[in-house]
């Protein structure tokens, strides 16, 4: 490998959605690309947020000239109070994303940080790399695609997005801005693959209006709305929606009061006057008057419409006559979650107007026939899927193929891998460490696979603590042992199995055969929960967390 070789390293963003992290390196200089977050999957019991493994950048921390973000999506943003916490770096983004950036991160992290805006058209150069974004549609405003310069030749990174020619924020996907990219030549394409499988084009966000517009001349009572507290323009839309019809517009759950703060603040979001009232103040309002906007559109346990669901908030409590709609489509894993909120609004009354049957949500992603369209008019030497699940990434490939991309030219990738091009060749070189890294409250990285097996089998077989003391030259059982159990076995119907484990202990440290430094506490001990696990399975086919405790006198 040359040391000017460009080389392509994704640290998150492939084979999952989430995460989302690219490296771009040439030379003495790195340029990264988004650094997201990806929420955990249900075998990560107590884990809050998987981050890229950012340690190939924290050895490298001298030669990151830059980091550059397509769109404020946690997905994209999440990972920077982590990453910033390892390397210092200027970071750049348009106005919007940089407002929620600034949200994400404390104060010392923000005095530390140089913050830069970026517009469409506007060249930034760091290092070797001069990156001009260009304007996309997604389901947030102001997301952009890179254009990104290199001695080597051009990379375009399209970022998350989709072709619409008629968006609610009233700017299409800049498509003449990459038709001039086309005439330059494209060396590498990275294109956002989340609807890769899908066929068609996807809906125009601006079709929602009708749809709206019905659901709300249609209830009678309140309407409570739950989306994603990035879906912005969505909010836009309802709150134009609410105002058309007479109702006043409260906003409910943390992060959609501090989204919609900051997109306020900076012209994203509008309320004509009179049209928003504070959460607390809408029992004084007639129903017919009143909309809420709020989190909890994936079932969030501590989200807004969750609590109402439970009915744990505080000014709102669903009745009889309320209509909750839920403008989303669920991701991937929250199904059960959602369709228990949607159940307990049911029972306490309330018409839910929910699913894809609704027509209440569109896509922000791209599908097969707009994928196809950025293809075409790219016609890239070299391809590489991003974003999105494997299988995502090798439907991507496959449409890439069908369009005349050699399957040679077309690279799909996993995090870590290292993709190396030159203007002629393009190959895998050797990867780097990129493993998802766990953050359970304040510990990052500190929960490993072991520690979640841990968990998982506390969760499902419960755990017995075996409690011993014993003389520690001679060995002799000093106490008897005891065997304290917790959701293993219902405790007053297992005393002989308890009884039999305790015996099983004093068998134990009746064989052993100390080394002539006495009895050594963590060597029975470990000797205990051996045999402990396996009696436990024999008798009950269940495999309990085993913890011993010995105390030597």
């Amino acid at each position: 490998m040359s040391n000017e070789s460009l080389r392509l390293i994704p640290l998150g963003g492939m084979g999952g959605i989430g995460k989302n992290c690219t490296v771009i390196e040439m030379g003495d200089d790195i340029l990264v690309v988004d650094a997201g977050i990806q929420f955990p999957s249900d075998d990560m019991l107590g884990v809050d947020v998987v981050i890229p493994d950012f340690s190939y950048l924290e050895e490298h921390r001298e030669r990151v000239r830059g980091i550059v973000i397509t769109h404020g999506h946690e997905d994209h943003i999440g990972g920077l109070p982590y990453l910033l916490e390892k390397i210092s770096a200027p970071i750049y983004a348009t106005r919007l994303t940089l407002g929620l950036i600034e949200a994400k991160l404390n104060a010392n992290t923000l005095k530390n940080t140089s913050l830069h805006t970026i517009a469409d058209g506007q060249e930034i150069v760091l290092g070797r790399f001069r990156v001009t974004p260009f304007h996309v549609n997604h389901s947030i405003p102001d997301a952009v695609g890179l254009a990104i310069r290199t001695p080597e030749g051009l990379i375009v990174h399209t970022g998350d997005f989709k072709i619409d020619h008629t968006p609610l924020e009233g700017r299409p996907t800049d498509l003449s801005a990459l038709a001039k990219l086309s005439s330059e030549g494209v060396l590498l394409l990275l294109s956002d693959s989340t609807n890769a499988e899908s066929p068609g084009y996807t809906p125009s966000e601006s079709q929602l209006r009708d749809v709206f517009d019905q659901v709300f001349s249609r209830a009678r009572g309140r309407i409570i709305v739950a989306t994603f507290a990035s879906l912005l323009s969505r909010v836009q839309l309802v709150i134009e929606t609410a105002v058309h019809h007479g109702r006043k517009i409260a906003v409910a759950g943390r992060s959609m009061e501090q989204n919609v703060e900051i997109a306020e603040k900076l012209g994203y979001v509008r309320f004509p006057e009179d049209s928003r009232v504070q959460v607390s103040q809408i029992n004084n309002l007639p129903d017919e008057q009143v909309v809420i906007l709020a989190t909890g559109s994936q079932g969030e346990p501590n989200s807004a419409l969750a609590r109402m669901a439970l009915g744990r908030f505080r000014y709102v409590k669903i009745r009889e006559g309320d209509t909750v709609i839920l403008s989303s489509n669920a991701i991937p894993g929250n199904e059960t979650a959602i369709h228990a909120n949607i159940d307990n609004l049911f029972r306490r009354g309330a018409n839910v107007v929910y699913g894809r049957q609704a027509g209440l949500h569109v896509s922000g992603h791209a599908a097969q026939e707009e994928l196809k369209l950025v293809l075409n008019l790219l016609r890239p030497k070299f391809f590489v899927p991003i974003h999105g699940a494997y299988r995502m990434l090798h439907q991507h490939a496959h449409l890439a193929h069908e369009l005349g991309t050699s399957h040679e030219n077309a690279f799909v990738l996993d995090n870590g891998d290292v993709l190396e091009l030159t203007r002629e060749n393009a190959w895998l070189g050797e990867p780097v460490p990129a493993e998802g890294v766990l953050v359970d409250g304040s510990l990052v990285g500190d929960v490993g696979r072991s520690l979640l097996r841990d968990r998982m089998n506390l969760a499902q077989d419960g755990i017995v603590v075996a409690k011993v003391t014993i003389e520690g030259q001679t060995g002799k059982v000093i106490r008897d042992p005891e065997i304290i159990s917790h959701g293993f076995v219902y405790v007053p119907e297992a005393q002989e199995l308890l009884e039999a484990g305790e015996q099983a202990i004093v068998d134990v440290i009746a064989s052993y055969q100390p080394n002539g430094h006495g009895f050594e506490a963590d060597k029975v001990g470990m000797l205990i929960e051996r045999r402990l696990g396996n009696f436990f399975y024999n008798e009950t086919r269940r495999r309990p967390v085993v913890v011993s405790v010995v105390s030597t006198s």
